[in-house]
């Protein structure tokens, strides 16, 4: 075999352009027949010199000679053989390819869709050596099935065609996101993953090694441009595969954060980030999910964006059920936001901001946890009709008496310290400088100092501070004074306590939601300079988190409830590798096959009806 530099025309637009092809030669009875084994591409990055040594390294693999390579042989020439032999193995599902002396002999290459040679089946029965056995180009193929799996029952590829995105921007696109789920990491780590290590693009029958790494940037353009026809399309289809109401809406924001300055970047602003990384310059994304965990709605806002002031912009447009519910958290339930939301028509339920908190044991009803715990819920209407829901619960106790029994000694001993410093020989007892301390004291240990009562006893001829003295009195209707008490807020006054504590706590799947970006889908951090690529990186964690809330809903309904991360770990085990093996006669065969799913793997393949042999069995035979 030896590679040709062939020109032709585009058929559409009758352009000339380069090809290179690696080209088989045959002798069939007295006739020498060329034909076109593999199209190698418009650009072959290898000097012209070297394309011999190319043509023969990649029919030793074939024939499974010389497994390691002349130490001589350039190490290009060498990658380049694999990835040449792999695809012609890979890409031919039933190949019997008899290879004899080699020609340079004229011929006319054919069109590399078509097998242009011999292609009687491989017989599944052969005599081999067992010693010449080998196991070659491992790659991953489990997450990528189940993920791909996902993707079509979505119609993923479909809508992505129907946006314009052609096959190479499609196969692109479906790349950065199953990268996404499988192997949370940036575009750059996901080009090298797709090339190296993934059999992804043996499902999607596209060539990831030729693929330049500006397409995959390219294609988180797409996404992001595309991303309101994205939304809308995933969010029906899963109302249609689940029967999902659009009755409840549950909203909440987080923040990420940029490695480096991020100067050129508009929304990266410096603010208070829930990560602890306020050193770092953030963004911030906005959701808005239905009850079942499922996005409907995603913007990004500056990181220092007001989180009240989002509300409005996210919630226009979300063609809601009419009296729809908005379930949210304090941070976001200013005055101006109930009454903007009772003014469109929504129902909601909040975390109230009232600082005062009551409640009566007598009074209250009862409600069992998921976790079996029993939360005690008393209702009170407000001024407006609205209902109050004082809601106690004894694992928030333990927790807000520990925090507060904490921050109480930490004062009392910080008070200690300060009075005893009073009679050192050295201490500061004006009364400008241990006012100042106290009010350090006071500021540091807010928390607790709200319920004691601090005093200092001065000396009346040099009106210095001899003494502090303190006394803790809890402040009627605190939370120190009703721990485990919090308080909701909401206009479902026809809702039982059970129905409405029960909304609220769908909340919470939101957090998960958030954490399982941040930790499972890459999310954080954000290395790119560019608004539109940043927001294409975020957009790209909310389409991996869509499919795999999508695949875990539907183990869920199996009673299978790991997180992703678990499954993620389960399905990895799987790998698509290439079987070598000599035959007596002298001949070489290549079985290239999915290895057998581990029994864990085979549990959650037979609920998402996914293949054990993802990729299906090539054989070659050469």
């Amino acid at each position: 075999m030896f590679i040709r530099r062939t020109q032709t025309r585009n058929r559409v637009s009758g352009e000339p352009y380069v090809t290179h092809r690696l080209v088989h030669s045959a002798r069939v009875g007295h006739v020498i027949k060329q034909s076109t084994l593999l199209n190698l591409g418009s650009h072959l990055d290898l000097p012209q010199a070297h394309w011999p040594a190319l043509a023969k390294r990649i029919d030793e693999l074939l024939h499974g000679q010389c497994s390691m390579p002349d130490a001589s042989l350039p190490e290009q020439v060498q990658t380049l053989a694999q990835r040449f032999a792999a695809q012609i193995i890979a890409r031919t599902p039933n190949l019997d390819l008899a290879c004899s002396a080699l020609s340079d002999a004229p011929a006319t290459a054919l069109p590399a869709s078509k097998l242009p040679f011999e292609t009687d089946a491989v017989d599944r029965y052969q005599e081999v050596d067992l010693d010449s056995l080998e196991l070659v180009n491992p790659r991953s193929v489990g997450v990528e099935h189940a993920a791909l799996s996902a993707m079509r029952q979505c119609g993923f590829e479909d809508k992505l065609a129907q946006l314009g995105l052609n096959r190479p921007q499609i196969a692109a696109a479906v790349g950065n996101v199953v990268a996404r789920m499988a192997l949370p990491c940036s575009e750059l780590a996901t080009h090298a993953w797709l090339k190296d290590q993934s059999a992804l693009g043996e499902l999607l029958e596209f060539d990831f090694q030729a693929m330049d790494l500006n397409r995959l940037y390219r294609a988180s353009d797409a996404l992001y441009k595309h991303r309101e026809a994205l939304q809308e399309h995933l969010f029906g289809r899963a109302c249609a595969m689940f029967g999902l109401g659009q009755t409840i809406t549950l909203y909440d924001l987080t923040n990420t954060y940029f490695e480096g300055g991020a100067a050129a970047v508009d929304k990266a602003k410096r603010g208070r980030s829930k990560e602890r990384r306020s050193d770092c310059p953030l963004v911030t994304l906005a959701m808005a999910l239905d009850a079942s965990g499922f996005v409907r709605r995603v913007q990004f806002f500056a990181g220092n964006a007001s989180e009240p002031s989002t509300l409005k912009d996210m919630l226009t447009g979300l063609d809601a059920a009419p009296r729809a519910t908005v379930v949210m958290d304090a941070g976001i339930s200013t005055e101006a936001n109930l009454q903007w939301l009772r003014d469109q028509g929504y129902h909601y339920v909040v975390v109230s901001k009232l600082r005062r908190r009551q409640f009566d044991p007598a009074q209250a009803t009862e409600v069992q946890s998921a976790g079996g715990v029993t939360i005690k819920l008393q209702r009170v209407l407000d001024a407006q009709g609205h209902v109050l829901l004082y809601c106690h619960s004894p694992a928030r106790e333990q927790k807000d008496r520990a925090i507060d029994e904490a921050k109480a000694s930490g004062l009392e001993a910080a008070l200690a310290r300060l009075h005893a410093s009073l009679n050192k020989p050295k201490g500061r007892r004006d009364a400008v400088t241990i006012m100042q301390r106290l009010g350090r004291l006071k500021q540091r240990f807010a928390r607790a100092a709200q319920h004691y009562e601090i005093g200092v006893t001065t000396d009346p001829e040099d009106q210095r501070i001899t003494a502090i003295t303190w006394d803790k009195r809890t402040k009627p209707g605190s939370a120190a004074a009703y721990p485990g008490v919090y308080c909701l807020r909401t206009t479902l006054v026809e809702q039982d306590n059970a129905a409405l504590w029960r909304t609220y706590t769908m909340l919470t799947e939101l957090e998960s939601v958030f954490r399982s970006l941040k930790t499972d889908l890459g999310l954080r951090p954000v290395f790119h300079r560019i608004d539109r690529r940043v927001e294409g990186h975020l957009f790209i964690s909310v389409l991996a988190y869509h499919f795999v809330h999508m695949l875990r809903s539907q183990l869920k309904a199996q009673g299978v409830s790991d997180s992703w991360n678990t499954l993620r770990q389960t399905l990895s085990t799987q790998r698509r590798v290439t079987v070598t093996m000599q035959r007596r006669d002298g001949r070489t065969v290549h079985v290239r096959k999915a290895t057998r799913p581990q029994p864990g793997h085979q549990t959650l393949g037979s609920i998402l009806k996914l293949d054990p042999n993802p990729g299906r069995t090539h054989r070659v035979l050469v």
